[in-house]
């Protein structure tokens, strides 16, 4: 038997409230007993000055495999993952090919067995993600696809729409639908502004995003289906995601963490690691979308990791790629936030936990007896400076480069055994 204590660390679990010192007790791989009166026992890792938070659930992350290796692969995300405390991770159907049927998820699902990480697969709600061609949803999530998702391009067709969101609802699957409208978004590679306006860039408004809230908010009260509004990045959408809780529908909403913890001023002169999509926007939004997590209205917390060859933002800034590497940093950008005052820990928490593990149905994110000891140790007032160069990412695309954070990883547990020291 295999026991490890971690012992004087500060206890968090966002489910129940938990917020204590105590010990933390592991026996082969389950969370056998935790709080102030907890024995000591086995091995012991000392945590005064530390917290033990559930391992972290990235609903959202983009790789290479297969056919993009270049960019990243299941293994090397796996540990720029565990170098970050996510224990779970959800990857895209926007490969080559793209994850379609039931044998490609199947197949990515394998690939992904054996590492230090979970590897959950989202399937493609259309064929190649045209947005025009239903896939057969139903067979695919038989072979475990947890959630669909349209990728990086919304479905467009609103017909289509609500036959994903009808054809879904029998199956109790959550589909996922990136919040722009094309007509608006497309050929746009900035937020619409004066900023943007200066520099001369191709713009959107924030409205493309709210016209495509609305809509999937009404398809989703006609058909019964459950939505999630992918990668909000706005305040205007705020209202339509909290009347649709107001009624009870099944809606959901993410944010990634460089909405969380950037602007639009992040471009600065040009700089095309901060190009990302949905583009980054004003002060108001970001701090809109703090109190947003705050509050409970948005749902879930995203790295949106997409990795990118130096070859494909080493370019003019409309030319470039958008997307940012995001699994290292997760963690620490959000406590980083909470160091300034804008975020709370246990919304924090919550929303890279139990909500995306009670979105997906699996079972974890969440600190109890007998449960799988997925776990994450840091340490939330470490202060240090990102060096891309060091990221354990294949791609080392991020706006954070040289930027400095407040609050880092210590030790990473999987299946309760230590997968990650610093």
């Amino acid at each position: 038997m295999s026991i490890l204590t971690l012992t004087d660390i500060r206890i968090l679990d966002p489910d129940s409230g938990m917020d204590e010192i105590g010990h933390l007790r592991i026996e082969d791989g389950q969370i056998a007993d935790f709080g102030p009166n907890c024995a000591v026992e086995g091995k012991v890792i000392e945590g005064e000055g530390l917290c033990a938070a559930p391992g972290l659930i990235d609903m959202r992350v983009t790789t290479g495999e297969p056919g993009r290796e270049n960019r990243e692969t299941f293994a090397t995300a796996a540990k720029a993952a565990s170098a970050g405390g996510v224990t779970s991770m959800v990857v895209m159907p926007g490969t080559n090919p793209v994850l379609d049927d039931m044998a490609l998820v199947d197949y990515a699902r394998r690939r992904g067995e054996g590492l230090t990480v979970d590897i959950l697969v989202a399937g493609a709600l259309t064929k190649g993600l045209d947005g025009e061609t239903m896939t057969e949803i139903g067979l695919m999530q038989q072979a475990g696809a947890v959630m669909f998702a349209s990728g990086k391009r919304p479905i467009r067709d609103a017909q289509i729409m609500r036959r994903l969101l009808s054809y879904s609802a029998s199956f109790n699957a959550l589909i996922s639908n990136h919040c722009m409208t094309p007509d608006l978004s497309n050929g746009t590679v900035a937020h619409e502004s004066d900023f943007s306006a200066r520099l001369g860039l191709t713009a959107a408004p924030a409205v493309s995003e709210r016209m495509m809230a609305e809509r999937d908010v009404a398809l989703a009260e006609l058909t019964g289906g459950r939505v999630l509004l992918d990668l909000i990045s706005s305040e205007e959408v705020l209202p339509v995601i909290r009347r649709a809780k107001a009624k009870e529908l099944d809606v959901a909403a993410s944010v990634s963490i460089n909405h969380l913890a950037l602007n639009e001023l992040d471009i600065g002169d040009y700089r095309t690691f901060a190009k990302l999509e949905p583009p980054l926007r004003e002060e108001r939004d970001r701090q809109a979308l703090l109190a947003a997590v705050n509050d409970g209205t948005i749902d879930v917390i995203v790295s949106d990791h997409d990795p990118r060859p130096a070859g494909e933002k080493r370019l003019p800034y409309a030319e470039a790629s958008p997307g940012a590497v995001g699994l290292e940093l997760l963690l620490a950008a959000g406590l980083s936030q909470i160091a300034d005052g804008g975020l709370e820990m246990l919304p924090f928490l919550k929303a890279l936990t139990c909500n995306p593990a009670d979105l997906i149905g699996i079972d974890a994110g969440r600190i109890q007896t007998g449960a799988v000891a997925d776990l994450v140790i840091f340490d939330p007032e470490e202060p240090w400076v990102c060096d891309a160069a060091k990221l354990n990412s294949r791609s080392k695309n991020t706006p954070f480069d040289g930027r400095r954070l407040t609050g880092r990883v210590r030790h990473t547990i999987k299946d309760g055994a230590v997968v990650y020291s610093a």
